[in-house]
């Protein structure tokens, strides 16, 4: 069994191997001197590439930079030995270090210390602890409880609120910002037409929390990234860059939707390399200095391409071709 486990490892890497050939190689974007803007340097939110992490993080964490990113945002964290996709924090920070990448935020789960119900909260602290060893600037809280996400009300909103609050005084303290990174469920309305992200906004202190706007799934729930950086200037400090599938455009929030179990939505949802969708970037980034912009992260949750890095290096191509200055 275990060399059977072996073989299988091994197969994968060399699958992994294949991908950096000369011919991609010798196409990656050479590093010139870059802008000064976020999108100039574009940063990846390592998700993107989660198998390819498990099978050999240093080597995936070397792509990302050939390819031409300037950071990513790290997830995942392992906090039994303080590692991610097999790497110690040090061995991380290091491999970032030799080639040249950064990593100015992380996601971090505090699901259930956003939530009502749960008395077992993870560890602000611990994540604070790991981020600052990282050199990070933001710690964020990826995702509001799983649970029940069709029964979330404006209580458990404002509860979220309340504990981001609590953890921006601890980060404030380590130089650290806490923030929060939407989906779509988050602009579902209330009664009074009032959604959830709007009262994390509210109930959020500006020098505390930020927000991390994942435009898709603003775009997916019918809304324009334009209207909230309009209606809360200086909140975002942080974007997922990732673009829809032009057949998938459909939004999936709604009286006859927001009931349906998350399951059945999924078929609703297809991404694609960003600037071959169906959202306009070229129009968002005007609006990158209203929304209070300090970094962008190109995500996409499902890459369908067989080589995942030929996939973020459109999107990366694309960035700098049209968004960069």
């Amino acid at each position: 069994m275990q060399s059977r486990r072996n073989f299988i490892k091994k197969a994968g890497i060399g699958a992994l191997g294949a991908y950096l050939g000369s011919s991609f190689i010798s196409s990656c974007t050479s590093h010139n001197v870059k802008g000064d803007s976020p999108f100039s340097n574009i940063g990846l939110q390592a998700y993107s590439l989660r198998d390819l992490l498990t099978q050999d993080a240093k080597l995936t964490l070397e792509t990302i930079a050939k390819i031409g990113y300037s950071h990513i945002e790290t997830f995942g964290v392992n906090l039994a030995d303080n590692s991610f996709w097999g790497l110690k924090t040090l061995e991380l920070k290091k491999i970032l270090s030799d080639n040249n990448l950064k990593t100015y935020s992380g996601h971090y789960d505090l699901s259930k210390y956003l939530s009502r119900k749960h008395t077992d909260k993870e560890s602000v602290e611990r994540y604070i602890d790991i981020a600052q060893e990282l050199g990070q600037k933001y710690v964020i809280a990826p995702v509001t409880p799983m649970d029940d996400l069709n029964n979330l009300k404006v209580e458990d909103y404002q509860y979220a609120a309340e504990q981001l609050n609590k953890a921006g005084e601890l980060a404030k303290k380590a130089g650290i910002t806490m923030g929060y990174h939407n989906h779509f469920w988050e602009f579902r309305d209330f009664a009074n037409g009032t959604k959830g992200l709007d009262i994390m906004i509210a109930f959020t202190e500006p020098e505390l929390v930020t927000f991390e706007l994942d435009i898709f799934w603003i775009e997916k729930a019918g809304l324009s990234p334009e209207s909230y950086f309009k209606k809360y200037p200086g909140r975002f400090s942080l974007w997922h860059v990732k673009d829809m599938d032009k057949n998938y455009t459909a939004p999936i929030i709604g009286e006859k939707m927001d009931n349906l179990p998350f399951d059945s939505l999924i078929n609703t949802i297809k991404y694609t390399e960003v600037g071959t969708g169906h959202i306009d970037y070229i129009n968002i980034a005007q609006h990158a200095q209203e929304a209070g912009l300090q970094y962008a992260f190109v995500e996409q949750d499902d890459i369908y391409l067989a080589n995942k890095f030929e996939s973020i290096k459109k999107s990366y191509d694309y960035v700098q071709k049209f968004l960069a200055k």
